[in-house]
């Protein structure tokens, strides 16, 4: 059985991914995770069948421990940080995480013969749009440190391509959300509203628009990739072609829940957001017949089901 080493794999996608390739039941699957974005008490991530390596990935020298003793013959390099606000307190956050690491994993899958590497970077590489739907051919330019930072890993993925014939596939991911997610709007709408039903407050004006894909759908597209020729060295949009804005978000989270709470829009965000994340994912249709199977009034009900039911994964 060949061996995948899924990076950031004790995190919220790349559990969600681990999780779709164990289910397959061809590979052997080598998670390695910080534990920084993760929460392992209680285990809502680990996956029994799983190896799991502790590591940075922005430590060169655990990293090529973990090649050594496995050998891969796919990586899913996921790890980074993905605390946009903190990256731009501590922009070294980023530049460690996301560019180093990015680098190690890059470098080390070359020296080890890895077939393939499916890389996830992000939206953020886009800025704020200058059209919607944004497409992969969109300008570049990222207003915060994460997104310069995943678009440095995109890139260099490109270059090894091209110097060493190491194929990647990257996915430039929209707004993923589901069960185990421990951060972003979503998740922070239901803190809010579990601690306090009847008054809710809300960054930004309501009006910045999202495009939301639910986690197995996002997963299934990382698991595709990894034997989908079509999309080597290619880069994809991931989002559920569900847009909506973050005043229709929160008004179907309070109709789930039931609830007619006080809503106060603070008028600001932080530092980095950009206001419309609405993207074109015709060419995810086309060379992965991508099909969302979960729409944002299906998945938002089954995330809140979730959350109900592991009331102790909010603090």
């Amino acid at each position: 059985m060949k061996n995948i080493i899924v990076t950031g794999g004790a995190g919220f996608i790349g559990s969600h991914v681990v999780d779709k390739i164990v289910d397959s039941g061809l590979y052997k699957v080598i998670v390695i995770d910080n534990l920084l974005g993760s929460n392992f008490s209680p285990p809502f991530f680990k996956n029994e069948k799983v190896i799991y390596e502790y590591g940075d990935v922005s430590n060169y020298m655990q990293m090529k421990v973990v090649f050594e003793k496995y050998s891969p013959y796919y990586v899913i390099h996921l790890a980074a940080n993905g605390n946009v606000p903190l990256s731009d307190v501590y922009p070294s956050v980023d530049f460690n995480s996301n560019a180093l690491g990015s680098f190690n994993i890059l470098n080390l899958s070359k020296d080890y013969n890895v077939k393939k590497v499916v890389y996830a970077s992000t939206a953020a590489v886009y800025g704020e749009p200058i059209y919607t739907p944004i497409d992969e051919k969109h300008v570049l330019g990222p207003i915060s440190n994460y997104g310069v930072s995943k678009l440095y890993g995109e890139q260099l993925a490109r270059a090894y391509s091209k110097t060493y014939d190491l194929p990647f596939t990257a996915f430039r991911i929209f707004n993923t959300y589901g069960p185990r997610q421990p951060r972003y709007v979503l998740f922070d709408l239901i803190k809010k509203l579990k601690n306090d039903k009847e008054n809710l407050e809300v960054l930004g004006t309501g009006a910045q628009i999202r495009d939301y894909a639910y986690v197995s759908d996002t997963a299934e597209v990382f698991f595709k990739a990894l034997d989908n020729e079509k999309s080597n060295n290619n880069v994809y949009n991931i989002a559920g072609g569900n847009p909506i804005s973050i005043k229709e978000l929160v008004e179907l989270i309070c109709n789930v829940y039931e609830i007619s709470p006080r809503i106060n829009y603070t008028g600001k965000s932080w530092r980095g957001d950009i206001n419309n994340l609405t993207a074109n994912i015709e060419r995810l249709k086309e060379d992965f017949d991508f099909n969302p199977q979960v729409n944002i009034h299906k998945g938002v009900r089954k995330t809140i089901e979730w959350f109900i039911e592991n009331r102790n994964f909010i603090e």
